[in-house]
């Protein structure tokens, strides 16, 4: 079932990523008693021992997680398709676009009985509730009358454009779930930010919210000139629209028709803990504003050894990017390529906005705007309270927790994100609710059934061929 935490493969208490602490202890004996340690001698030689098991036991359980069974090939995270094409910024930058429609998902792969279906009974289907388990309200937002007409006529609204905008340290192909669960609902937009996957370099000085917001301005202006318009926007991709709606607030009030922003802030980042002790994340937030400017120029050595993954790493993404759902191996791995592909004077340079990023004021502009808010309660990057602030300024909006979730909502929660989407879109475009995926994405349906009984298409999904341009 959509939003269900199943608490095991994971680093919450009682996943095997988790119980590494217990083997740590296990084997801190036996090293302890190792002639290495006893020749170090002293307390350098025991906390020597302790950290030594520690990633003795970390390395058992991150292999142990990878070779859980997964979902089939055809039905994981991998390359959005469709049509690639470029959009200029302002300052020159070459953004990568992608757009795409049912068609073209057909064209690389994807049947149509696979992506689109017709609803059945309660709104549900193939077993799948339509609703995500956890906090959610979810009373219709006002203006809907107000929408239809600026959509012309309530028998046959104009089909709006979806535009997705991802977040920090990944690219438009972390999206992939929802290119294939909705793409009946109107053509889709989708493009890596400046300095992210196939887009161009840019200077740091442009590396800011204003910049992005300016960004997704350009593409609108491309690749969505005219029509109704959906934003859907991911962590850092909601910030941007919420740089957006300070910086066009005649969008809003003409053209974008529904909103969502999915584990993100309007601002108050840098009290962040990321999950650490008080202390230790203090200390933390004192040392990054330096450590952003100094790793600006990280060593070549340092980027080909983040690409090459490790068990760390992986260990590290299944922590900060998921909460405790019991994730396909695939999916970790996939994010962990997205953050090793972005290179550290990237992070580095947009480090300073996010933490400095304060665009609160700017929510009021969605306030006539149907708007839905999605965040896991084990967020460590932006938390739940983050939501609260937001779901505070627009009391209209719809506000889902979802139980469980950590930040990636989109790869961890699939199906809940799709259903809401879906619904966000259907409350003010009756002619799409009759439709939805079937996708269910089986890591989420519960314990106890096995990932590799999905229902797979006929063909598996292909990747459409794209220039590579220079990476950040």
């Amino acid at each position: 079932m959509a939003g269900t935490a199943t608490g095991t493969g994971g680093f919450a208490k009682g996943g095997s990523l988790g119980r590494s602490a217990a083997g740590a202890v296990d084997l801190v004996g036996s090293v302890a008693g190792s002639k290495a340690v006893r020749a170090t001698g002293g307390s350098l030689g025991i906390a020597g021992a302790v950290i030594a098991a520690g990633l003795i036991a970390e390395r058992r359980a991150v292999k142990k997680a990878r070779a859980r069974p997964d979902v089939p090939p055809q039905l994981r995270a991998g390359p959005i398709v469709g049509r690639a094409t470029t959009v200029i910024a302002s300052d020159g930058v070459p953004l990568h676009v992608v757009e795409s429609d049912p068609d073209d998902l057909a064209a690389a792969g994807v049947p149509a009985a696979a992506v689109v279906t017709q609803t059945r009974g309660n709104g549900s289907a193939d077993g799948v509730s339509s609703a995500a388990a956890g906090d959610v309200r979810s009373d219709p937002p006002a203006g809907l009358g107000r929408l239809r007409w600026r959509w012309g006529s309530a028998d046959l609204p104009e089909r709006p454009t979806l535009v997705f905008v991802h977040g920090f340290c990944n690219t438009a192909d972390s999206w992939c779930f929802q290119q294939r669960a909705l793409a009946d609902l109107g053509p889709m937009v989708f493009y890596d930010q400046r300095a992210h996957g196939r887009s161009g370099r840019s200077e740091v000085a442009r590396c800011t919210i204003d910049q992005l917001a300016d960004d997704l301005h350009a593409v609108l202006a491309a690749r969505a000139p005219t029509g109704p318009i959906v934003l859907i926007g991911h962590s850092m991709g909601g910030m941007t629209i919420l740089g957006l709606a300070e910086r066009h607030p005649e969008l809003f009030a003409e053209r974008v028709v529904a909103v969502a922003l999915m584990s993100t802030s309007a601002g108050d980042l840098a009290r962040v803990t990321f999950g650490l002790p008080a202390g230790v994340s203090g200390a933390v937030r004192r040392v990054l504003p330096g450590l952003a400017v100094g790793m600006r120029h990280a060593p070549p050595l340092l980027e080909r050894a983040r690409r090459r993954g490790s068990d760390l790493a992986y260990s590290i993404t299944r922590r900060v990017g998921f909460g405790t759902t019991d994730v396909p191996p695939s999916v970790v791995t996939f994010l962990e390529g997205e953050i090793a592909a972005t290179p550290i004077p990237v992070i580095m340079s947009f480090l300073p906005t996010l933490l400095a990023h304060d665009k609160l004021a700017a929510a009021a502009v969605l306030r006539h705007v149907p708007t839905l808010l999605m965040v896991g309660d084990h967020d460590l990057m932006t938390p739940l309270p983050h939501s609260r602030t937001l779901a505070d300024a627009l009391p209209e909006a719809e506000l889902v927790v979802e139980e469980g979730a950590g930040h990636a909502l989109p790869l961890e929660r699939p199906d809940a994100v799709n259903e809401h989407v879906r619904a966000l879109i259907g409350r003010a475009h009756p002619a799409q609710a009759a439709h939805r995926s079937l996708l269910p994405w089986r890591w989420q349906r519960g314990a106890g059934q096995p990932a590799s009984d999905q229902p797979a298409p006929d063909q598996p999904a292909s990747d459409l061929p794209a220039a590579e341009a220079d990476r950040g």
